[in-house]
């Protein structure tokens, strides 16, 4: 799925959309209209779903969804990623974002999107 391909009504929904933000110390709420006027965000498919994140697209070489967990309904899903764009240091590559699906649509949408420390599991998790 590409950005591109979406109808102007679609995209009108996704510019109401808020999503909330700590990234350096900046703390939401943000608007995804500023992230589509301001941005060139893309798609990027996680588990064979579409999902739009706060990114830049160039980001998406540097991306690796680290683990996904999925709502019983495949309506939302939990993501934490390691972003390598700015940062080489896993303990500060780390993001986690809440997407949910939009209503009659086929991709996922971040409401949340934050910095995440990437630390080691403990070995007391199965």
């Amino acid at each position: 799925m590409k950005l591109s391909d979406l109808s102007a009504e679609t995209l009108a929904k996704i510019k109401l959309v808020k999503w909330d933000r700590i990234i350096e110390k900046h703390e939401g709420p943000e608007r995804w209209e500023s992230v589509l006027r301001y941005m060139e965000p893309e798609f990027i498919e996680v588990d064979g779903y579409s999902i739009l994140l706060p990114v830049d697209k160039s980001n998406h070489p540097h991306i690796s969804i680290l683990r996904s967990i999925w709502s019983v309904d495949h309506n939302s899903v939990t993501l934490f990623l390691s972003d390598t764009t700015y940062e080489d240091d896993p303990f500060f590559a780390g993001f986690m974002a809440v997407c949910d699906r939009l209503k009659d649509e086929e991709f996922f949408l971040a409401i949340l999107y934050h910095e995440w420390f990437i630390i080691e599991r403990a070995e007391v998790f199965e």
